[in-house]
């Protein structure tokens, strides 16, 4: 007998008490769908309601994991020339592994602050909990605003109070002074008598201490980046909270620090 795929069809079986039942069928993928099922006194010439009624049923979407989300944060962000930086692709990558296996219902207020507790075990102090907490909360608006996904930030947004209040996530402790010329001077000679030691550290810091330039902008620069005569150094993509990407500075290399940047 022929089955069509597009329209379904009234099938008949009789019983072997005299009576008949009918079933509605239909087919999905080459395999059979079977609908309700009716009497069949009284109704055998019975029609349908309507067609949209034997239509067969949407598919029930599955609610995708945790792990999605970070892939769908990450390409979104790159199709736009915001790809993360190297410290926030680490904490991603991070949560990722963590939270990656998880269902969405596991995103919840108890495991959330159970993992700032195990941050804090493990040596994170409240400003790397805090900027955790909050990778978490971007994910999770992020996919909500852009891809639809039913899923709320509150849960996030109550561990963080939790956690600041006791006392997991806060912002970082203020410096207060610098390094005396003596640890200085202790850094510099286990440096250099470590016969492992490859990096040229001594003049990094000296350098550092020279420029106050952060330690990945250091390691960037390159000769074409320096003009000797006039002393001033380009700084690409120097940190901002905003706009790092193409945030290119000319410094001057000045030795008032105590260390000559040029040496």
């Amino acid at each position: 007998m022929k089955v069509y795929r597009s329209w379904p069809r009234l099938d008949s079986y009789h019983l072997d008490t005299g009576t008949s039942k009918f079933a509605l069928r239909a087919t999905r993928r080459r395999r059979p769908f079977f609908g309700t099922t009716m009497p069949a006194r009284g109704q055998r010439k019975q029609k349908p309601k309507s067609i949209a009624a034997t239509r067969l049923p949407a598919a029930v979407p599955v609610a995708p994991k945790p792990s999605v989300f970070f892939d769908l944060h990450i390409d979104d962000m790159k199709e736009v020339g915001k790809a993360p930086g190297r410290s926030k692709s680490a904490t991603l990558e991070m949560l990722q592994r963590r939270w990656g296996a998880l269902r969405i219902r596991d995103l919840d207020r108890e495991r959330l602050i159970r993992f700032g507790r195990d941050r804090a075990k493990e040596g994170a102090g409240p400003m790397t909990v805090g900027m955790d907490i909050g990778a978490i909360k971007l994910i999770v608006t992020h996919v909500a605003a852009v891809h639809g996904i039913e899923i709320s930030a509150e849960p996030v947004q109550q561990a963080r109070i939790a956690l600041n209040r006791l006392g997991l996530v806060g912002k970082s402790n203020e410096r207060d002074r610098r390094p005396a010329e003596e640890e200085l001077l202790r850094l510099f000679a286990r440096f250099d008598a470590s016969p492992t030691q490859i990096i040229p550290m001594t003049r990094i810091i000296k350098f550092a201490i020279a420029t106050a330039m952060r330690q990945e902008e250091i390691c960037r620069v390159t000769w074409s980046d320096l003009n000797a005569r006039t002393k001033m150094l380009t700084i690409r993509d120097r940190k901002d909270p905003r706009a790092k990407k193409g945030n290119d500075i000319r410094i001057p290399l000045l030795d008032v620090s105590g260390y000559d940047a040029l040496a």
